[in-house]
């Protein structure tokens, strides 16, 4: 494992943190899963998305993948085409989730907030330690320690006084990363950082603020507000206080132990409807699978859109009765995400699907209409 930190500094300088968050990001997630699992995949380019002849999408790809541009939310037939000896393989949700339980578990071992974003990626303040240890960068090495110990994976951490900063650590020395932005250095860390470094900063976005002549973030904390809500609207309030380091969410852990959750964050923003329909489609079927093994049934759908300024909703309708194919899911799913949401209009980066108000199928005679927060769900 190599655990690198951009400073030396630790246990003296652990006083002068007032809040200490650290951003957990598996590498590569659902590709190392596979190469973990099947020895022939490794030191290969997978692409974990299904049949490159189909119309689907890549879901992640190694990073053996990656040297040949392979990313995520490309089309398969494009990726066939960058690498053609590259392997395809059909994604298997159900492992990805069992692996991500273990990891969620193994950090709530250090705290209890503990804010899961996606399966692969999770925030935690350990400004309180569960067993006292004060140094935030110890406790990020020994995370990382844990989880590949526990599970052959790799992840990057980074360490920082905010969510956003530990997020944008956490990316800087992937794979098999540790980041720390101690405080005080702040300005230091983000100033020299293109713009696209800015979570929610993707090649639209971008290129209209390179067209503005912001090319760093140290360019963009000194522009104009004015000038950035008047060429990006809302967004450009957010990139400027993110460019200058500026972030006051709190961890929030989700306290619904009942729900089984698979959400998707993607790797760059996306205004493609065609590929948010993709995915929902995929998630419909693998949610239509795991009702019919546990022998569940709900009506209200449940739809999840993060947009690229972090804005999140929900969108829900509750059928007059459960649905009977993957098929009917999908088409409330679509149908809510074209009328409901800005999908296609602002940039989205994070998706999400799910049916509340799970009861027995046995108990589907008395079955209520449902709250969207019901304490049983599944969320994919």
């Amino acid at each position: 494992m190599r655990a690198r930190s951009k400073s030396a500094r630790s246990e003296k300088d652990a006083g002068r943190w007032t809040k200490k968050i650290i951003h957990v990001d598996m590498d590569a997630f659902f590709a190392a899963v596979e190469q973990r699992d099947h020895a022939e995949l490794r030191a290969k380019p997978v692409v974990v998305g299904g049949d490159p002849r189909s119309r689907g999408v890549v879901s992640t790809c190694s990073y053996e993948a990656r040297k040949f541009g392979i990313r995520s939310a490309m089309p398969l037939s494009q990726a066939y085409r960058l690498c053609r000896h590259a392997v395809f393989v059909k994604p298997r949700f159900e492992v990805y989730r069992e692996v991500s339980c273990r990891v969620m578990n193994l950090l709530r071992q250090h705290t209890d907030l503990v804010e899961s974003v996606s399966l692969d990626e999770a925030y935690l303040d350990v400004s309180r330690h569960r067993f006292g240890i004060e140094d935030p960068v110890l406790i990020a090495a020994l995370i990382k320690q844990n989880i590949l110990a526990a599970t052959r994976l790799t992840a990057s951490a980074g360490v920082a006084g905010s969510m956003f900063l530990a997020k944008v650590a956490s990316d800087y020395q992937k794979p098999d990363g540790l980041t720390v932005v101690r405080p005080g250095t702040e300005n230091d860390f983000l100033n020299p950082l293109p713009v696209r470094k800015i979570p929610g900063v993707g090649p639209v976005i971008e290129k209209k603020l390179l067209g503005m002549g912001y090319a760093t973030c140290g360019e963009l904390a000194a522009a104009p507000l004015r000038r950035l809500t008047a060429e990006l609207g809302r967004h450009g309030e957010y990139l400027s206080r993110a460019a200058r380091g500026l972030d006051e969410r709190e961890v929030s852990p989700w306290t619904e132990p009942k729900q089984s959750s698979l959400e998707e964050t993607f790797d760059k923003d996306t205004l493609d409807l065609e590929f948010l329909r993709g995915r929902l489609r995929a998630y419909a079927e693998e949610i239509y699978e795991d009702l019919l093994k546990t022998g569940r049934v709900g009506r209200t759908i449940v739809l999840k859109v993060k947009y690229a300024d972090f804005r999140l909703i929900t969108r829900s309708q509750t059928l007059t009765r459960e649905p009977a194919c993957s098929e009917e899911i999908y088409r409330v799913a679509a149908a809510l995400l074209e009328e409901k949401t800005r999908a296609g209009k602002d940039a989205v980066r994070l998706l999400g699907l799910g049916i509340a108000g799970l009861v027995n199928r046995e108990e589907i005679r008395t079955l209520k209409t449902p709250d969207m927060f019901a304490s049983q769900g599944i969320l994919l």
